[in-house]
């Protein structure tokens, strides 16, 4: 029998949105046959215990490179970004895990079904979303010299430089982002061997933040490794806008054929994040505007202490 872990990870500041996650999950009759594991990254005596009552399986692991007190002390939090890459290692025994961040919630179990399948056809490949799309915004941020772009800056070329050098980082600097906020893979893939490797060497030079999410884009872009690029409405950036389908009463893509959204990841909006009763005008696909909060709403997991904290 395929065995699968739905893996999240958090401290206490950010437990709220995991019991959100947790609902959001369960209330699908799908998920039944998922567990639920969590990276403990700074929570309490009280969390860890509701955790095990929800049937969920909670480790608090090594960090897992050999970093100075000083870049780890009061940033336990961070573990939940630089543990991503050696995921089989602290929840062993599953077949296929699927990765979502702490701050994504699930709308529509199509979304999960399709980061699983890709998982399952496919298991010599990272199934995962770009952070690009018709709907989003910008790709790049560029500085002008009168008519001429002299600068032009991408989360890959900012990101690389320190831990990888400059050749690096003019080489990533083309490629869409990988957004690891939300991935599946299968346990035979042979991406797990490799990018703790390349994380570990991004951590303990670069950003902590960020190596898990710029170690993936190396794995894939630089060194081949095999990626399964699903459509952005299977994992949703909110920093963008969806779009309202009043009927449904589900968020959805802003153009047609306004894909019911999957996963809802809430990057970008960090007062309604922190806060439920904080809202913004959406639009519906009538041509009205409904005020609306983006957090999971069925289930309040409380108010988070810092809806952005420190990195």
């Amino acid at each position: 029998m395929e065995r699968i872990a739905l893996v999240t990870g958090a401290d206490a500041n950010y437990y709220p949105l995991v019991r959100e996650w947790i609902h959001s999950v369960r209330r699908f009759e799908e998920s039944k046959s998922c567990d639920i594991c969590v990276i403990d990254a700074g929570l309490n005596d009280a969390q860890r215990a509701e955790l095990k009552a929800l049937g969920a399986k909670a480790v608090n692991p090594d960090w897992p490179a050999d970093l100075p007190e000083s870049r780890t002390k009061g940033k336990e939090f961070l573990k939940a970004c630089v543990c991503r890459p050696s995921i089989p290692s602290i929840f062993p025994g599953y077949d296929i895990y699927m990765w979502m961040d702490a701050d994504t919630w699930v709308q529509s179990w199509s979304g999960v079904e399709m980061f699983l399948r890709a998982a399952r056809e496919k298991p010599d490949r990272l199934a995962v979303t770009a952070q690009t799309d018709r709907a989003y915004e910008r790709a790049t941020r560029v500085k002008w010299l009168w008519r001429w772009p002299w600068k032009s800056n991408t989360f890959y070329f900012s990101n690389a430089r320190q831990p990888f050098g400059f050749k690096t980082a003019k080489a990533l600097h083309p490629f869409h982002t990988l957004n690891a906020g939300c991935f599946a893979l299968s346990a035979k893939a042979p991406h797990w061997k490799r990018w703790p490797e390349i994380a570990r060497a991004a951590m303990t030079k670069g950003s902590m933040f960020t190596a898990e999410q710029l170690s993936m884009g190396i794995l894939v872009h630089l060194e081949g490794y095999k990626a399964e690029l699903l459509p952005v409405y299977t994992h949703w950036m909110c920093s963008t806008a969806p779009a309202y389908d009043e009927e449904k009463k589900l968020f959805v893509e802003p153009y047609l054929p306004h894909e019911p959204l999957g996963v809802m990841h809430l990057s970008g909006v960090d007062a309604m994040r922190a806060d439920r009763s904080v809202t913004t005008p959406y639009a519906t696909l009538t041509g009205k505007t409904v005020q609306l909060n983006l957090r999971y709403p069925y289930f309040d997991g409380g108010a988070v202490g810092n809806g952005a904290p420190a990195r």
